[in-house]
């Protein structure tokens, strides 16, 4: 009686700042809350390596990206859709 459980895979909303490499983007996320004791507002940000499978995503756009087995060495988000792009 093996349940299989799936992860929770969490999921990230991002501006692509890279494209040059072959399926793969690079995505900056915003990461905001509070200081844990001075309870100012911190914001810090993170870049993240995701598959592009179509190369469809360019510089600029908003993408959301969702957390997948590991594909390469830093590579382990996937792009699941852009959700906007600058004009």
């Amino acid at each position: 009686m093996t349940e299989e459980r799936k992860a929770r895979q969490r999921e990230r909303r991002g501006v692509v700042v890279s494209d040059k490499m072959d399926k793969t983007i690079v995505v900056e996320v915003a990461i905001v809350r509070p200081h844990r004791r001075y309870k100012k507002v911190v914001r810090r940000t993170s870049r993240l390596k995701a598959h592009d499978e179509r190369n469809e995503a360019r510089v600029g756009d908003t993408v959301l990206v969702r957390e997948c087995r590991p594909l390469s060495k830093e590579k382990t988000w996937r792009l699941i859709k852009v959700l906007e792009r600058p004009e």
